[in-house]
């Protein structure tokens, strides 16, 4: 019996052996496989770095070129000089030459205020210096300022280092008054010539300015004239020219402005005019092969266009009886 229970005992121990290891294997995870170790003399596996990121010691040039930043257009090249200007619209641009007067530029002012109408006026130096504040309210209300000599001289007659006087001394009283820079200037009486006008450019950094609507404000002093020459001339484009030391001329402006606002114009200063200029309009404005529709060249003012009205005089005080 002894001998019986002893084999039974021997059966059961040879069985457990057995089978423990296996189920024991059968229940652990699999193992994942253990990366190779390198040993001397092996090489170490490379690993490529993540792409446009700089490792230490890197040179730029191993990066991944970044993709061209396309170049900015090249800015639209400005003439020496414009009498008017190709444009999309009805834009135009209203001048006054020979101010500031102290009465008649205020009230030109007033009747430009009340409509929304931006203008350009060229200036003489020596009525800048007389009267600044009249510059800095031209200004304030959104105007351009221009330069137009410091006593009105016609350029043809001066020398070279007169005419640098002229044009400096000017842009001095107008940097005395205003902080606004001018980037336009009209010869006195539009006498200029292809040097002169050159010069201004290149040597200055000023753009001459002419006209294609000319009332000849000067000549005729009635505003009914004045105002339907203006009327009847202006196009697309065009640059007005008036002067703000005539009464009249002043007198021609509420009818002028309303007439052309009522037919749909837009009023910009010179310099926004020229931003606009455009050959492609040119090219869709023939009248025939090769033969563009624009104004003709100004014709040179007469020396006496220049004849400003006096302010209007203070009585002197009466003495005593």
């Amino acid at each position: 019996m002894r001998h019986f229970i002893r084999l039974l005992a021997l059966l059961f121990a040879a069985i457990g052996f057995s089978s423990g290891p296996a189920t024991a294997k059968a229940q652990l995870p699999p193992r994942p496989d253990a990366p190779a170790v390198a040993t001397a003399g092996d090489a170490a596996p490379s690993v490529s770095p993540a792409p446009n990121v700089l490792e230490p010691g890197a040179q730029p040039s191993l990066l991944a070129e970044p993709p061209p930043t396309p170049s900015p257009s090249p800015a639209k090249p400005r003439k020496h000089s414009y009498n008017s200007c190709q444009v999309e619209g009805k834009h135009v641009a209203i001048t006054f030459d020979d101010g500031p007067h102290p009465t008649l530029t205020p009230r030109l002012l007033d009747i430009l205020r009340e409509r929304g109408v931006r203008a350009t006026f060229y200036l003489v130096g020596k009525n800048v210096a007389a009267y600044p504040e009249i510059v800095q309210r031209m200004v304030a209300e959104g105007h351009e300022i221009g330069n137009h000599s410091y006593n009105h001289p016609s350029f043809l007659k001066l020398s070279p280092a007169g005419l640098a006087q002229e044009v400096k001394s000017t842009n001095e009283a107008l940097a005395a008054a205003v902080p606004q820079k001018p980037t336009t200037i009209r010869p006195p009486y539009g006498a200029t010539n292809a040097s002169i006008t050159k010069r201004l450019s290149e040597e200055f950094g000023l753009t001459v300015v002419m006209w294609s609507v000319d009332p000849q404000d000067w000549k005729y002093r009635n505003a009914s004239r004045v105002s339907s020459h203006i009327i009847q001339n202006t196009v697309p484009g065009s640059i007005i020219l008036a002067h703000d030391i005539h009464p009249s001329t002043v007198d021609a402006m509420p009818p002028a402005l309303d007439a052309l606002l009522a037919k749909g114009f837009q009023f910009a200063t010179v310099s926004e005019l020229i931003a606009m200029d455009s050959p492609k309009v040119a090219e869709k404005t023939h009248s025939g092969p090769g033969v563009p529709i624009s104004a003709p060249p100004p014709a040179m003012e007469p020396l006496e266009a220049y004849a400003p009205e006096p302010a209007a005089a203070t009585p002197a005080p009466q003495a005593a009886p």
